[in-house]
C-alpha cells in the first residue's frame, strides 16, 4: 500500500474505481505497492503556493479528472516548466515503480521481519512533511477535530489493515505476482457496487474481471515459489483495499461534514489518515511483539537501512504529488490506461531484480493478467463514455 506496499495513496486500482464513483477520487496514504495505486479529493483553497499545480482552481474531481490549464504550463516559483503531460506521466511511473520495488527491498533484500513498524514510520514521515508544507503555507490542511476523526475512524481501521497485509504479503510473494493477484481487487470492487450501490457493468467489464480471475489462479499454480502464507495475506490485502474504496465512497460525505469549511481537500486526507494510523500502528507493533525484533536486529544500526525506509516514506508521498500532478496534466482515460501499462515495467523489473524462479507457463501467466487489466481499463474507459 496496495503488496504495497504502497505509499500515500491508494493502489492505482482502488484511484481507478474510486473515479468511476460519484465521489472525488482520494489519494489518502503514502503506502500501496501496486500503486496503483494507489489513489485527488476536493479542490485546494484558492491560497497560490508553489504546490498549487496540483490541484488547480478549474479542478473537476467529481467527475474524476481536472482540468487542463490554457497553458498547460507548470510554474514554481520563477520556472516554467514545458511538456507537463510527459514529466508529469514519467515522475507518476517512476515513482510508483520505486516504492514498490523500495519496500520488496526492505522486506525482502534485507530480510526486515517489522513489516507493522515498516509502515508506522511510512506514516510518520508523511505527516511530519505534510505537516511542514502546511505550516510554511505552501498547501492548507483543515484542522483534525474530535468529530471528523470520529467519523475517518471506520476508514481508517480498513486502512491501516490495508497497509500491513499489503507489507505481509509482498515480503512473500515476488512483485509480478502481487501485481498480478491485486487485479482480484477490482473483482471484488465491482461485486460490491453492485450489491451495495446497484451499479451497472457492462458485458466487457465483466469478462475482463473474469480473465483476471483466471489469470490469478493459472499465476498460482504456475508460481515457483509459491507461498501460502503470502498468497493469504494477498487475498486479505485484495478484501480490505477493495472494502476501503467502497467505504470511503460512503463516508465522504459526511466526513466533509465534519469539517469547519465544509471540505477536505486531498492533503487533509493524508494528514488525517496517517496521523490516526500511529496509535493503532504502534498499538499492533505491541501486539505482534515487534518491539522484541527491533531491539535485537542489527540493521536499525545502519545507516544505509535509515536512509533506504526514509526513502520509501518520500516515494510514498512523492506518488500523491505526481498522481494529482499527471491527472492535472491529462484525464482520467490516460490516467487509467498508464497505470495499467505501468504494471508491465514494474513485472519485469521485479522478476530481474529479485532473481525470481519463473517459468514459461507463469510468464504467460502474468503477462496474461497484465493483458486482462489494460483490458478492464479501457472497458471502464467506455463504460463511462456511455454513462
Amino acid at each position: 500500500m496496495g503488496s504495497r506496499v504502497v505509499p500515500l495513496g491508494i493502489p492505482t486500482d482502488t484511484m481507478n474505481e474510486a473515479k468511476d464513483s460519484n465521489h472525488p477520487v482520494v489519494l489518502l496514504s503514502t503506502r500501496d505497492p501496486v500503486l496503483n495505486q494507489g489513489p485527488l479529493g476536493s479542490p485546494l483553497r484558492r491560497e497560490r503556493s508553489p504546490l498549487k499545480i496540483f490541484c488547480d482552481d478549474e479542478a473537476d474531481l467529481e467527475e474524476g479528472k481536472l482540468l487542463k490549464s490554457k497553458d498547460n504550463k507548470l510554474l514554481v516559483g520563477p520556472v516554467r516548466i514545458h511538456n507537463q503531460a510527459l514529466l508529469s506521466g514519467l515522475a507518476y511511473c517512476l515513482s510508483s515503480c520505486s516504492m514498490i520495488l523500495v519496500n520488496k527491498f526492505v522486506l525482502s533484500g534485507y530480510d526486515f521481519s517489522a513489516g507493522i513498524s515498516l509502515m508506522l514510520y511510512q506514516n510518520f514521515v508523511s505527516v511530519v512533511v505534510v505537516s511542514v508544507l502546511s505550516l510554511s503555507g505552501m498547501i492548507s490542511t483543515e484542522p483534525l477535530t474530535w468529530r471528523l476523526i470520529r467519523v475517518w475512524l471506520p476508514v481508517n481501521f480498513i486502512f491501516v489493515g490495508m497497509l500491513i497485509t499489503s507489507m505481509f504479503s509482498l515480503k512473500h510473494i515476488n512483485v509480478a505476482m502481487v501485481t498480478i493477484l491485486k487485479n482480484v481487487t477490482n473483482v471484488i470492487t465491482a461485486l460490491g457496487e453492485t450489491y451495495f450501490f446497484g451499479k451497472y457493468h457492462d458485458t466487457r467489464v465483466w469478462t475482463a474481471l473474469v480473465l483476471m480471475i483466471v489469470s490469478a489462479i493459472s499465476g498460482g499454480i504456475t508460481d515457483l515459489s509459491f507461498n501460502a502464507v503470502g498468497y493469504s495475506w494477498q487475498f486479505c490485502n485484495c478484501i480490505l483495499t477493495a472494502s476501503y474504496s467502497l467505504t470511503l465512497r460512503r463516508v465522504m460525505d459526511t466526513a466533509k461534514q465534519a469539517t469547519k469549511s465544509g471540505n477536505l481537500n486531498e492533503f487533509s486526507m493524508v494528514l488525517l489518515n496517517n496521523t490516526l494510523s500511529l496509535p493503532l500502528g504502534l498499538f499492533l507493533v505491541l501486539v505482534f511483539n515487534e518491539v522484541d525484533y527491533l531491539f535485537t536486529t542489527p540493521l536499525l544500526k545502519k545507516p544505509m537501512f535509515w536512509l533506504v525506509i526514509t526513502s520509501s516514506g518520500f516515494l510514498g508521498l512523492a506518488i500523491s504529488f505526481t498522481s494529482l500532478w499527471f491527472l492535472h496534466q491529462t484525464s482520467a482515460t490516460t490516467y487509467s490506461l498508464v497505470g495499467s501499462l505501468n504494471k508491465i515495467p514494474l513485472s519485469v523489473a521485479g522478476i530481474l531484480l529479485f532473481n525470481v524462479p519463473t517459468s514459461i507457463k507463469n510468464t504467460f501467466s502474468i503477462l496474461f493478467g497484465l493483458l486482462a487489466g489494460i483490458f478492464f481499463a479501457k472497458a471502464k474507459i467506455r463504460e463511462r463514455s456511455q454513462s
